[in-house]
């Protein structure tokens, strides 16, 4: 579909990376209507992912659509620079938002402070009943130890994350881990919004509850450990 006149200045825009195997992004789409006046979406699909069905969009929004070769972190940097916004606000195709996520969103955009805004972690109801454990564990993390991912929907103003360096395209996992350190080593404050976002299930139901849990574990402490190293030789 045509792109309404983007002239005007574009205070917030959203990424969504879209893999091969995402099917579900269309209720997420839909949701993203509700966004301020001005807003753009900017969905960056892999090559091979499927089409999309049309979502009605009002004249007061942006939507753009990009094919870029697959893996995510690339995805999620070719978004940002095409994006128009101050604000950036990335988000994973299997994301759904409740009824305080775009109210909470917009104070804090409103407060114009720069900072690397996230959200707490639910999981919907599409996996085993013990995720809300996970959903626990990465909402502590992310306040006692600063370390929020991709799936708490990231926000920051561009200026930011183009300073920080955007996301590694080295890694095949873990990109948001790591701007996140970025973030931490660059001084940028990390705030909590204060609101949830939900995310899918299904990979716990897929591969396993006890598998899926202890391979994030493994993984997130295999990044971790590194950066935390680098960050204490980072002089203040």
């Amino acid at each position: 579909m045509p792109d309404p006149d983007t002239s005007a200045a574009v205070l917030l825009s959203v990424i969504v990376p879209l893999a091969p195997e995402e099917t579900e992004v269309e209720e997420l789409l839909e949701q993203l209507t509700a966004l301020p006046p001005g807003s753009e979406v900017i969905v960056i699909r892999a090559d091979n992912s499927p089409e999309l069905s049309p979502t009605t969009w009002p004249d007061t929004l942006v939507y753009r659509e990009y094919t870029h070769t697959a893996g995510r972190a690339q995805q999620l940097n070719r978004g940002a620079r095409v994006a128009s916004g101050h604000w950036l606000w990335f988000l994973h195709a299997d994301s759904r938002l409740m009824r305080s996520t775009l109210p909470a969103l917009q104070r804090f955009i409103a407060g114009r402070k720069d900072a690397l805004g996230w959200f707490e972690l639910r999981f919907r109801q599409d996996g085993p009943r013990l995720v809300m454990l996970n959903a626990i564990g990465a909402n502590l993390r992310a306040h006692w130890l600063g370390l929020p991912f991709g799936d708490q929907g990231l926000v920051l103003p561009r200026p930011c994350f183009e300073a920080i360096g955007g996301f590694d395209e080295n890694v095949p996992c873990g990109e948001d881990h790591l701007l996140v350190w970025a973030a931490r080593r660059a001084g940028l404050p990390l705030r909590p919004l204060g609101a949830p976002l939900q995310t899918s299930a299904r990979k716990y139901s897929r591969h396993g509850w006890l598998a899926t849990t202890f391979k994030h574990w493994r993984l997130t402490a295999a990044q971790a450990w590194p950066e935390w190293r680098r960050n204490r030789r980072t002089p203040p």
